[in-house]
């Protein structure tokens, strides 16, 4: 039809070029892409927001519960497990459609390999087979044997005869042939009710198609109306890439200046770091030089100081012991002991021999006259002005852009044009025509179809009222025979209501030959229909076997591969088959996707020509920037450097004063020693002598904290100093001259290699903008296979097809002819029972008389009976 036409051109606008670009890709030199592997990969290109397609929400619900009556399918479907057990046989179908079987006259049928395809045909068929031929026996023989039933019974034989042989379990057989006859009456019941169910759920469900009817229309006219915007809508979202490779074009200088910039930071900022810490390690080692000088003199003074402190408090100490109280016998041990302890008061360190570093304090003051720092950060701002530079340099670009932006405004128009080259809106909206028209028609049919399936619930009520007119017979035979049966009766006395339960059961039997081969006939024929369908269309289209058989290759044509495609695009060679069709619209993806058209149609070569065009890379060919300017570290700068490296720090003896730093300010603790001293005065008499003792320990107490404690302190700091300088001073012309060859590094990168950086990044600048592009292919491409024109109804068709025909209908009249098909053969034990029981009801002509009776005298007791001859044996 002329509207799918347009609908499957319309679709195919959006494919990507992708496998193209792929391709190559691939046909490039394998220098140049090796080349590209060893370049640093470009950064990832910024995600667009292109939105969402307009959804379209679809109101079909393809699923069947069928509720309490599903029990009765199931066992149905059991059933034809038992008679069809085979696999479904797709290959043997495929063989016979192949060979055109339709088609092969008679005497073909000779051929080995005709004979060997009907046997496997056969062999599948056996169940169905054998079924159907019990059931044509069934309706064969029914009549002939009611017949001779008759016939039989007229000559008084087969029951016929009106005279009932009196038994001593007579009553035992009459109890079981009622239980049997109401026990099979029951199963009857059973099996109308079970046909009744059916027959009733077909006329409920056809009432259901008419809602699965209205949806899928509904959905189908939502399919068309909504496709024409979620195109509109992919055709539009193209100003959302090219608004992004305009905004990108008018800030080129901070965008490629930074691309620029990032590619050469690696290399630069690290070396410029290093020499900005130098500058702070300047500073700092002018700090730590001053702190060891003015520590240094701190040092010296206090030791001259604390020198004669403690001599002179030795030789107090001294004289004190040479009082004549120490002589004393008792204290004289502990004079002694203090006495040997007063060398210990003195002092340890000599600060006086330490080197003096005031000449390379001065050297690098001379040095800190130069800012370091401030010709470091020179150096960054010249090479943070690269974008800046790339941005003049780039004037040629920024006049262009009318130019580009012409460029890209006639890729949209050409994207536009192209999609509304298709008259689709019309077509989708003459597809909706023809849906409204055909909802109406399908619509005018429900009066018929109700009044068809009236005629068929009455045909069918009637079929079954066959069934219920025997189980009346045989009910109401039971019933008068039961209640009207008496024990003390003969046969040739029973009563009228026992007598009529009889006949009843009777009529029964006439009507069970009348009509037990009708109904038999009815089975047979739904059973063969309706079980083939089922095991042979319904199973099948519910495992998808069936898609397999349609999308078997060369299936209706040997030079014809794939039949859906040839119906379809004329083209049988497409790879497209029904079941991937169906599962890309059951998953409710696009037609494009699930109809495959991107092998129909060329788009890709469209989208290169238009989105992908080369005059965008053209522009960028000139693109030159020149950054001979730019520089890292000044001359200044490197002279500062180089005369810090020789700035006299790496002659200082660091070990001396180490060594003397080291060292304690005093021989021994003062103040352990003042506590010792104190320990020894507890030890003596209380006196002048224990006095003085503790005046002494006073007095090294305070030198201590006055003297000691700040020329430890000064210790400290001029210890921290010293070691800082260490560390400074270690390797310092190699650290130098690592930073000077790091920065040189740095400049010859710049200034010779520049070129292919920018030429590298100006490269990936592109590619960055092509990438938006890209993007937006993508995701055109995306939303084709998922969310453009998505086929749910297509599948939902297809799926309310299954439910309709297989759900509402098979499954019901497989189920009426399943519950009917029993009461046909319980019809035959019904018969049987009710003739055996129906001798017990009725009034016989003549009975049993015995010589031993008390009742003997028949004739004059009842003078309808005769007594046949008695036998000794009975």
């Amino acid at each position: 039809m002329l509207w799918t036409r347009w609908l499957v051109l319309l679709l195919c606008w959006g494919a990507t070029s992708g496998e193209q670009q792929a391709d190559e890709r691939d046909q490039a030199p394998a220098g140049v892409r090796a080349d590209s592997r060893r370049q640093r990969s470009p950064p990832p290109v910024e995600p667009l927001d292109f939105g969402f397609v307009p959804a379209a929400v679809y109101d079909t619900h393809a699923y069947y519960e069928p509720g309490s009556i599903g029990i009765l399918f199931h066992m149905v479907h059991a059933f034809l497990y038992v008679v069809q057990p085979n696999s479904f046989p797709k290959d043997l179908i495929v063989k016979v459609i192949q060979q055109n079987m339709g088609g092969i006259k008679i005497e073909e049928w000779r051929k080995p390999e005709n004979v060997v395809l009907l046997l496997q045909w056969i062999h599948y068929e056996a169940g169905f087979i054998v079924c159907a031929t019990l059931g044509i026996a069934f309706v064969v023989l029914v009549p002939i044997i009611a017949t001779c039933f008759c016939v039989c019974r007229c000559c008084e034989n087969c029951g016929g005869e009106m005279h009932q042989r009196q038994r001593k379990n007579a009553d035992c057989h009459r109890g079981f042939f009622t239980a049997s006859l109401i026990a099979i009456s029951v199963f009857i019941i059973l099996g109308v009710l079970i046909a009744y169910a059916a027959n009733h759920n077909v006329s409920t469900q056809i009432r259901s198609t008419r809602r699965l009817i209205n949806t899928n229309m509904r959905d189908l006219k939502t399919f068309a109306n909504n496709t024409p915007a979620q195109v509109e809508y992919l055709t539009a979202q193209y100003t959302t890439a090219k608004n992004k490779v305009l905004s990108d074009l008018d800030n080129i200088g901070p965008l490629l200046g930074g691309r620029i910039h990032s590619q050469l930071e690696k290399e630069v900022v690290p070396s410029l770091d290093t020499a900005l810490r130098m500058a702070g390690a300047m500073r700092e080692t002018k700090e730590a030089l001053e702190t060891v000088n003015t520590s240094l003199e701190v040092l010296q003074d206090g030791m001259g100081k604390l020198q004669a402190s403690v001599t002179g408090e030795r030789a107090s100490l001294s004289n004190t012991l040479s009082d004549p109280a120490c002589t004393n016998g008792a204290v004289s041990p502990t004079c002694n002991t203090i006495r040997s302890t007063l060398s210990q008061l003195g002092v340890n360190a000599d600060y006086s021999k330490l080197p003096d570093v005031s000449h390379a304090l001065v050297n690098i003051n001379t040095i800190l006259r130069t800012d370091l720092s401030n010709i470091v950060q020179k150096g960054y701002a010249s090479f943070n002005d690269t974008p800046k530079l790339v941005k003049e340099q780039t004037k040629n670009i920024v006049s262009a852009l009318p130019r580009v932006k012409g460029m890209l405004d006639k890729i949209g128009t050409e994207i536009t044009s192209f999609s509304k080259m298709f008259p689709v809106e019309a077509s989708l909206a003459n597809f909706t025509t023809f849906l409204n028209e055909r909802q109406k028609a399908i619509e005018s049919f429900y009066p018929q179809i109700d009044q068809m399936d009236f005629y068929r619930w009455i045909g069918c009520v009637a079929v079954l009222c066959m069934v219920v007119l025997v189980l009346a017979f045989n009910v109401l035979g039971l019933l008068c025979g039961t209640c009207g049966y008496d024990k003390q009766a003969t046969p040739t006395t029973r009563g009228c209501l026992s007598n009529t339960g009889g006949n009843l059961l009777m009529a029964g039997v006439g009507f069970s030959f009348i009509f037990a081969w009708v109904l038999m006939a009815i089975v047979t024929s739904l059973f063969v229909a309706g079980g083939n369908i089922e095991k042979m269309i319904c199973e099948p289209l519910a495992n998808r076997q069936l898609f397999k058989i349609i999308d078997t290759p060369f299936l209706v044509h040997p030079e014809k591969k794939n039949f859906l495609p040839g119906m379809l695009f004329q083209n049988p060679n497409i790879d497209l088959t029904l079941g991937s069709m169906y599962r890309e619209c059951y998953e409710n993806n696009g037609l494009y996707h699930a109809l495959q058209l991107e092998t129909m149609f060329n788009i890709n070569s469209f989208l290169n020509r238009t989105v992908y065009n080369r005059d965008l890379a053209k522009v960028f060919e000139g693109v030159q920037v020149d950054l001979q300017n730019v520089t890292l570290l000044e001359q200044a700068g490197r002279d500062n450097l180089i005369n810090f490296a020789n700035s006299g720090i790496g002659q200082i003896d660091y070990d001396a004063y180490l060594t003397e730093v080291n060292k304690g300010v005093t021989l021994v603790d003062l103040l352990s020693f003042a506590t010792d001293l104190e320990a020894q005065a507890d030890q003596l008499p209380r006196g002048a002598l224990e006095n003085a003792l503790r005046g002494h320990a006073s007095s090294i107490r305070l030198i201590h904290r006055e003297q000691v404690v700040p020329m430890e302190q000064a210790m400290s700091t001029l210890s921290q100093s010293i070691k800082k300088l260490q560390r400074t001073s270690n390797d310092l012309p190699v650290k130098v001259t690592n930073i000077l060859s790091a920065i040189d590094a740095a400049e010859y990168l710049i200034t010779h290699n520049a070129s292919h950086v920018v030429k590298q990044e100006t490269k990936g600048y592109v590619q960055s903008l092509v990438g938006y592009f890209r993007q937006y292919t993508e995701w055109v491409k995306n939303s084709l296979t998922a969310e453009v024109a998505q086929c749910k109804p297509i599948s939902n068709i297809v799926d309310s097809m299954e439910i309709v025909a297989c759900s509402f209908i098979i499954d019901s009249v497989n189920t009426f002819w399943f519950g009917l098909g029993g009461c046909c053969i319980l019809l035959i034990p019904s018969i049987i029972f009710s003739v055996k029981l129906a001798k017990y009801y009725r009034r016989m002509d003549t009975e049993d008389v015995f010589e031993d009776s008390p009742y003997n005298d028949t004739l004059t007791r009842f003078p309808r009976a005769s007594a046949p001859p008695s036998y000794s044996i009975w």
